[in-house]
């Protein structure tokens, strides 16, 4: 696909340039396999042998969370359609503007709460629990939740609220049931899904190596000309190529890869361009996060020089990602290869602008977070990208991101950093 700059600069104003791009990368999306590049159509699905999350282990996580509810004293926790309600329950549910939800108490037996129209298809995805409790169309859901707390004995108390629960539900929960008090679930949900089992680690490393397969197609691709958008396509083909789910990239070419999540400005490929994608897929749910910076052509000096201190400031965090340590001291390790190279400091450009890494499991980007501040300290069992940048206005951008987990050893990564500029893979 190839994306015409007249026909995008006669757009009205940036919002109209980004929809234009998006639409013609969905057309890409829908185009038949035959047009793809050879290095996409040689690819296989890679989804065989995946062992997916059992109920015994979800049935294990809930205990979990009651036992951290007592802890800190929360009576019981409210989940909406979401990340957290798949992980405890393997319930996926589409967000809407009507309550969809589970609550968790404490003590006592999970409770669903569904719209009524919707009762039959929610019968058929929900596995644990057979309290289910419906509200018609001219019906506050809100009450409904206010019943199932008072029914198992959380009339007054303290009620969780998952992060991700939308204002307006908590709102219509709150003004049904005035007396609790309500407080975040943190220490409850993130207390349970920070800490990755080895079915999840499984999962991860999956997803990783399909990214890696992925990545690998789509760089053999570029060519002189290319748009950023097509390139896209193309790893969105690779992805989908592999049995993955969701996969896709930031793409950016030239000085636009200073920008860390990419840039809609329209930019073709040239010779000496330095090449940045960042993206990942999904298994299962179960996310990937990688990024590999090359040079489309031989690399100039500058180029090779920043890259060599980009990969030096991946390894300081690798090597610091250790059981007991804070979560800043992988951040400041990072930052101290950076800023000693004369970038910076803090997060001055040129230099690093935002966190080394943050964590990944369910959520692209979930708790918790390798940033300054942050003295949560490392356990066996987290997972966390490890994607220190360099950005340098106006000229370009490097980051090299691996994901990593947690071992009472060290950190293990799940895909191997790149040897050199020139080979972004092993």
């Amino acid at each position: 696909m190839h994306l015409d700059r007249r026909a995008f600069f006669r757009l009205s104003g940036v919002a109209a340039g980004a929809s234009w791009l998006s639409s013609r990368i969905a057309e890409a999306r829908q185009a038949p396999a035959a047009g793809l590049p050879p290095s996409i159509q040689a690819l296989r699905p890679m989804k065989d042998g995946i062992a997916r999350i059992t109920d015994a282990e979800r049935k294990a996580r809930i205990e979990k969370a009651r036992r951290l509810m007592v802890e800190n004293r929360i009576d019981a926790i409210f989940l909406e359609s979401g990340t957290s309600l798949f992980y405890f329950t393997g319930v996926r549910w589409g967000a809407s503007e009507r309550m969809f939800g589970a609550v968790l108490p404490a003590r006592g037996e999970v409770a669903w709460v569904s719209p009524k129209f919707e009762e039959g298809r929610a019968r058929e995805v929900i596995r644990f629990g057979t309290d289910m409790r419906t509200w018609e169309e001219d019906e506050d859901p809100g009450r409904v939740v206010a019943q199932i707390l008072k029914d198992r004995g959380v009339a007054t108390g303290r009620v969780g609220m998952e992060e991700r629960v939308r204002f307006f539900l908590f709102d219509m929960i709150r003004k049904a049931a005035p007396a609790l008090d309500y407080v975040s679930a943190d220490p409850v949900t993130v207390g349970c899904r920070v800490i990755k089992s080895p079915a999840e680690i499984a999962l991860m490393q999956r997803a990783n190596d399909m990214t890696v397969a992925a990545y690998k197609a789509t760089l053999a691709t570029l060519h002189g000309g290319m748009t950023k958008a097509e390139f896209a396509a193309n790893a969105a083909a690779a992805h989908r190529a592999l049995g993955a789910e969701g996969g896709g990239i930031d793409a950016g070419f030239g000085e636009l890869t200073a920008s860390p999540h990419g840039s809609i400005l329209p930019r073709t490929l040239r010779e000496g361009d330095v090449v940045l994608m960042d993206g990942g897929c999904a298994v299962d749910g179960y996310r990937s996060d990688i990024s590999r910076t090359i040079v489309f052509g031989a690399p100039t000096a500058r180029q090779r020089s920043v890259w060599e201190v980009e990969k030096r400031a991946q390894a300081a965090a690798f090597a610091a990602a250790r059981v007991g340590v804070t979560c800043e001291a992988v951040d400041a390790a990072a930052r101290k290869v950076i800023t000693g190279a004369g970038f910076g400091p803090d997060y001055r450009l040129p230099g690093l602008p935002h966190r080394t890494g943050h964590g990944i499991g369910l959520d692209g980007h979930e708790w918790t977070y390798l940033v300054r501040g942050n003295r949560t300290p490392i356990a066996a069992g987290m997972c966390f990208t490890n994607e220190p940048m360099i950005a340098v206005p106006g000229e370009f951008g490097v980051r090299i991101e691996d994901d990593m987990y947690i071992t009472e050893q060290g950190a293990k990564f799940f895909s191997q950093p790149s040897p050199s500029i020139a080979q972004p893979f092993v």
